[in-house]
């Protein structure tokens, strides 16, 4: 009778389907139910990126001068870059 015990304690905490494999198995899933909320949440924020690129020019205006550098019509750009010296060097 003793021994039956024992083998049914060690299969119930160190065998398949174990207890210790089911608690691996619960922080597995919150990990992974923690990384899904942060990928929603960044869908989020590229969704209404989008959303405003489709439907607002101004934000494709702030990207084509903050990215590619462009300017408007009859604007002067200039760009000041610091020399090895210190000294400012106008482009």
């Amino acid at each position: 009778m003793t021994v039956l015990l024992l083998l049914l304690q060690y299969k119930l905490w160190f065998g398949e389907g174990s207890v210790r494999e089911g608690l691996e198995l619960r922080r597995s899933v919150n990990v992974q139910e923690m990384q899904n909320e942060e990928a929603g949440q960044r869908n989020d924020v590229l969704a209404a990126e989008v959303e405003e690129l489709k439907t607002g020019l101004d934000s494709v205006e702030e990207r084509a001068r903050s990215e590619l550098g462009m300017v408007k019509k009859n604007e002067t750009f200039i760009h000041i870059l610091e020399g090895r010296t210190g000294e400012i060097v106008e482009e």
